[in-house]
């Protein structure tokens, strides 16, 4: 069932992209803002990731900022295996926006780690179960580009 969305669940997308409540009760405070109930707030959240109309809802971290160490991946990967490498390096928490590219290296993900000196385990790690050699490269200087999607 495909779940269109509305205006109501629109409002919730145009005005949270860059921001929710910082108080004791944010979906209270955010579903006050656009006039419906707390609940159905959650209710609408909870349809859009399912329906996947929204991978995620959640708060972006600056790992580095908070002590941890993040990094650009990237691995080339034969057609025929790389559902299974997909899988494997999906599976490692440190692992997000895993990405597939027409390109040589033709998947790309971040590695965000508690530590800095973590990255270099992970990596290894994700080389070892994979049999798939993983090029890091870490940013040397960060640019932000505030991006919002009206919808």
């Amino acid at each position: 069932m495909n779940h269109e969305l509305d205006a109501v669940d629109r409002a919730i997308l145009n005005r949270y992209q860059g921001g929710f409540p910082i108080c004791e009760r944010p979906y209270q405070a955010a579903a006050e803002q656009l006039g419906i109930s707390e609940q159905e707030l959650i209710t609408r959240l909870q349809n859009m990731l399912t329906q996947k109309q929204l991978s995620r809802f959640g708060p972006m971290y600056h790992a580095e900022r908070l002590g941890g160490g993040l990094s650009l991946c990237a691995m080339r990967i034969p057609p025929d295996q790389y559902d299974r490498v997909t899988e494997q390096v999906n599976a490692f928490p440190e692992v997000a926006h895993n990405y597939a590219r027409d390109h040589a290296f033709n998947m790309w993900f971040v590695l965000a780690t508690e530590t800095p000196e973590r990255i270099g385990t992970v990596l290894e790690e994700i080389e070892q179960l994979t049999g798939f050699r993983v090029y890091n490269m870490p940013k040397l200087q960060e640019f932000f580009i505030g991006l919002k999607f009206e919808v």
